[in-house]
């Protein structure tokens, strides 16, 4: 009898549900069955228009280049540079990223990774590499045009010199590089081979006579084809020759980046700092002097070791004081 009662009051339950709904809505899963009476739907009568929401007024982002930024940080003035915390940190432990990079001494930054490379115990004749950051503004709107240049370092660190090849057709001039040293000597018939790779070499300097000859090697040789501006074009056979059999090559890449090898990891401290000293003297030359520094950041690093900022200041060239008149 309980159990027939029970099965009763239940399914008078379920009734009484579906007359308090009110018609046409649905039952939303979140109530509960017996507050479902005060419940009320309110809707907006027909007619009349739900006012617009006022939108903000949203001020136009001004977007700022890399360049505005650095420009920004340089001035000494402010407080703390643009976007960082502080000029240095006031404690020995901090996160890197909110302050500007320290520069280091040169020769601090040698000996400490002479000393990671101890700590590690990887190979002492790994190669010690200088990134340069240029400036390459001129006045009027202007920049230097990217470039490649060659310097011989005081102290060379390569054991075997560079193959040079000669393009030239005079006896004479033949004859003096075949003297002074060079790999391959000839004319156009050094062509085929070359197209071929069955002549390869480091550098290629020609004389002015013969470079009309030479069109067919543009594509292949591209960088190394033999130009006025890189100094591979000429008639000082020898002394071109002697050039490029101890010269380094670096180039300015993404539009101001300079990477080259300028010692070993083993050599002496005086060495590298001789070596930094003649190839950022060297870079400086493409820039006029008054128109401000040319190179802008120096980071110093090796084959296993982190990048370390260097200090510049005692490698720029100076501007020469200007004599005041009376």
């Amino acid at each position: 009898m309980a159990a027939s009662m029970y099965c009763l009051r239940t399914v008078v339950h379920g009734c009484r549900r579906h007359f308090v709904k009110p018609p046409g809505f649905g039952i939303p899963s979140t109530y509960s069955k017996t507050n479902w009476g005060a419940l009320r739907f309110y809707v907006i009568p027909p007619g009349v228009k739900r006012p617009a929401k006022k939108l903000k007024e949203e001020k136009p982002k001004v977007m700022i280049t890399q360049e505005e930024i650095e420009e920004r940080r340089r001035d000494t003035i402010q407080f703390k540079p643009y976007g960082f915390t502080a000029w240095k940190p006031s404690d020995d432990v901090y996160v890197a990223r909110y302050y500007p990079k320290q520069a280091i001494r040169p020769e601090i930054a040698v000996e400490m990774l002479k000393t990671i490379q101890r700590l590690d115990f990887t190979c002492p004749e790994q190669a010690l590499y200088l990134q340069l950051k240029l400036d390459m503004k001129l006045e009027k709107k202007k920049k230097v045009d990217p470039f490649v240049g060659y310097v011989l370092f005081p102290f060379p660190f390569v054991k075997e010199l560079n193959t040079v090849l000669v393009f030239t057709e005079k006896a004479e001039e033949i004859e003096a590089a075949k003297n002074n040293g060079a790999a391959f000597v000839g004319g156009a018939e050094l062509i085929p081979e070359i197209l071929n790779d069955d002549v390869q070499a480091d550098f290629y300097i020609a004389t002015p006579e013969i470079l009309p000859k030479l069109n067919l090697l543009k594509n292949k040789l591209r960088k190394k084809f033999p130009k006025n501006k890189r100094g591979s074009v000429g008639n000082d056979i020898a002394n071109m020759i002697k050039l490029f059999e101890n010269c380094y090559e670096y180039i300015v890449e993404e539009e101001c980046i300079i990477r080259i090898k300028i010692a070993t990891l083993d050599m002496p401290v005086e060495h590298i700092m001789a070596n930094m000293h003649t190839l950022i003297k060297d870079v400086s030359r493409h820039k006029p002097v008054d128109l401000g520094p040319f190179v802008v950041t120096a980071i110093l690093s090796s084959d296993t070791s982190e990048s370390l900022f260097i200090e510049l200041k005692n490698f720029l060239p100076q501007e020469p004081a200007k004599s005041e008149e009376n």
